[in-house]
């Protein structure tokens, strides 16, 4: 028996199809596969392997939610949706603003140079794809110039048409699967292993992002005084794989 197909094509759902496009140009973002170098850094987690800090399973777990819950949910997770928002504002005074604030809660010049060159590495790959902000009027480029990570991650997102709370969950993910792949070279973790993390993590990102958005501006601000000593002493490591 024969399938009867419709007289009339069904309409395309629009706002359907832009959530689909949204959500395709997050993973696009957040994908270990994106050339921007993120690959290269550890954030002092090698350190911390080396120092005896973290050296299984559990003590990685912890040590991850500690990062998330004193470091991104204080600050990386609510400046990207403040500055979500200052890009579709166009406000130039507080994007330059949250990305100067970001640079200087960066304790270390490992953490400062990640995140300058991750940044600079994803404003090349937009620009080779077309997708960096124009210039002002007056001629003043809408990017600040050495524009940090975040902040050119949030100006992908939004022109991606990805909304705050998912561009926060994915920036919180691409971190998680970063600080796993990291664990799988140098600790060794198994894959299993950090699957059984991202288990055990997942809720925590989503209870981040939550509490991320919950903070007022003068709450804001890292306390990983760990995580700074690490990614100090990393820089004088005497075997490493990753960048310090």
């Amino acid at each position: 028996m024969g399938i009867t197909m419709p007289c009339e094509a069904t309409p395309v759902n629009v706002t359907a199809q832009s959530d689909d496009l949204a959500l395709l140009g997050l993973l696009q973002l957040v994908s270990p596969a994106l050339p921007i170098g993120a690959f290269a850094f550890s954030q002092g987690l090698e350190s911390a392997f080396e120092l005896g800090w973290v050296d299984d399973e559990e003590s990685l777990g912890d040590w991850l939610e500690g990062v998330l819950d004193d470091g991104l949910t204080r600050c990386e997770l609510p400046v990207l949706a403040r500055l979500q928002h200052a890009w579709g504002e166009q406000d130039v005074e507080a994007i330059a603003q949250w990305d100067c604030w970001l640079a200087a809660n960066r304790e270390t010049a490992e953490l400062a140079a990640e995140d300058s060159r991750l940044g600079a590495s994803l404003a090349r790959l937009l620009g080779s794809l077309e997708l960096l902000p124009a210039e002002l009027p007056n001629g003043t480029p809408a990017l600040p110039a050495g524009a940090g990570y975040v902040t050119v991650f949030a100006w992908a997102a939004r022109v991606r048409g990805v909304a705050p709370r998912q561009a926060m969950l994915g920036f919180a993910w691409a971190w998680l699967e970063n600080q796993l792949a990291v664990a799988c070279k140098a600790l060794p973790l198994g894959h299993t292993a950090a699957q059984r993390l991202i288990e055990r993590l997942r809720p925590a990102l989503v209870a981040a992002v939550d509490e991320a958005l919950a903070l007022g501006d003068d709450e804001l601000g890292p306390v990983l005084p760990g995580l700074a000593l690490a990614s100090a002493l990393h820089e004088t490591q005497y075997s490493r794989l990753f960048r310090s």
